[in-house]
């Protein structure tokens, strides 16, 4: 029996430590991930690749659409700083996979933030790739931010305060100016 005991902790501290390792890092330059077909992609059907975070500045909110609302006061300070499009882009992209809801319900969702939010590339993400990929925050709503060279700058999962969002907006701007 004490060695079932082990053997189980052994196996619980691998995956512990395996979850640890794949969680991405302020400094980190993200495994590219591709979502496409079964996986996802964006709202039109063509594929989506973290590869585009080269030479602007991006900031990528991962939302379980049970969390849509949650990070609203963060995405209006940044619509509200009307950042250049030549230096700044900003994605979100939807854990389709959280959430009971059917993806129909979201799509239509997603159709209304396009609207409000036109200079937004939406993307589904219907396998928690980057739940699985990047170690993001499963059913919440994760803000990330990448300097021109594809490296995180800023991390926060789940939702931010008044302080972490004008962080966010002086991590973006001090990138934006080099």
């Amino acid at each position: 029996m004490r060695n079932a005991v082990k053997v189980v902790l052994v196996v619980l501290l691998c995956i512990a430590a395996s979850y640890a390792w794949a969680e991405l890092q302020i400094g980190q330059l993200p495994k590219t991930v591709t979502l496409q077909e079964k996986l996802g992609g964006r709202l039109d059907g063509t594929p989506w690749s973290s590869a585009e975070f080269k030479d602007k500045v991006t900031v990528v909110f991962y939302v379980d659409p049970d969390q849509k609302d949650l990070n609203n006061d963060a995405s209006e300070a940044l619509k509200k700083e009307d950042f250049s499009r030549d230096k700044y882009q900003s994605y979100g992209i939807i854990n389709m996979a959280a959430t009971i809801m059917p993806n129909f319900a979201i799509s239509a969702s997603l159709k209304k933030k396009q609207k409000a939010y036109p200079d937004t590339i939406y993307v589904r993400d219907y396998k928690k790739t980057l739940v699985n990929e990047w170690g993001l925050g499963d059913d919440n709503s994760d803000v990330l931010a990448f300097d021109k060279a594809g490296n995180l700058i800023f991390r926060k999962d789940g939702k931010l305060n008044e302080a972490e969002i004008k962080s966010l907006i002086a991590v973006i701007r001090a990138n934006i100016d080099k």
